[in-house]
């Protein structure tokens, strides 16, 4: 037996949520607990009732749906439904579940809700390594963010958390451990240099001898260098090519 989810739909247009509620009487694991006709009202429904899932429209008046994912966090999987493609690849940036057109064929609904089962069933973590031009839509300082990988200058560990300082000097807190980003980020730019830093290889001044066999690393941008470890060093070195 699935599983039931519970959802809201966003939608500005009356009709479209009409249509999509019609459409969702077919899917008794689905269990629409509102509807919402701009972001305001949305984000006060995320935070009262915790969906499971948002089908969620992109460009309605005065904010989209992009705008509503950089105001809460919600742990709910995302459902776009759009009357336009071009925002396809952005949505995929943002980890969503599905992209559907408008008018929304039955069949492609069935599909999108198969497909939340099966990402269910398989419980699959997101481990592939990233590539540099990717963009990551992540919680940084208890809001969601795109973040740029190429943008990242350095990674410090920070307890349970990490603070990620980027290349325009500005910094953020964000919930990933250090070992996840040394699994994901591109190891031909990145480089673990010490247990609790990963640096941007590409944003290295210079190196420095210094006491005990230890280097000195320097990035541009920090006026402050990290002291690194004769083994690290080697890591880094041979990164480095």
């Amino acid at each position: 037996m699935k599983r039931q989810h519970s959802a809201i739909i966003v939608d500005d247009e009356r009709l479209a949520r009409k249509d999509l509620m019609v459409m969702l009487d077919d899917f008794p694991e689905v269990k629409v607990l509102g509807e919402a006709e701009d972001v305001t009202s949305a984000a006060k429904m995320i935070e009262q009732h915790n969906p499971d899932l948002i089908f969620l429209d992109i460009q309605m008046p005065g904010e989209s749906g992009f705008d509503l994912l950089e105001k809460v966090s919600p742990e709910a999987r995302i459902i776009f439904v759009t009357a336009y493609d071009e925002y396809a690849i952005r949505a995929f940036e943002v980890n969503a579940l599905d992209y559907l057109l408008k008018p929304v064929n039955p069949a492609r609904l069935a599909k999108a809700l198969e497909r939340l089962e099966i990402e269910e069933e398989t419980l699959v973590p997101q481990t592939r390594r990233l590539r540099y031009d990717d963009r990551l839509f992540i919680l940084i300082d208890n809001h969601l963010k795109f973040l740029k990988i190429g943008g990242i200058l350095c990674i410090n560990s920070a307890g349970d958390y990490s603070e990620i300082i980027f290349t325009d000097g500005q910094k953020g807190l964000t919930q990933k451990p250090l070992k996840e980003w040394e699994q994901r980020l591109p190891e031909n730019y990145f480089c673990r240099i010490h247990r609790c830093t990963i640096i941007n290889m590409e944003h290295i001044d210079r190196l420095e001898d210094w006491f005990n066999h230890s280097f000195r690393v320097y990035l541009k941008g920090l006026e402050i260098p990290f002291i690194i470890s004769r083994r690290y060093a080697a890591l880094l070195k041979h990164r480095l090519g």
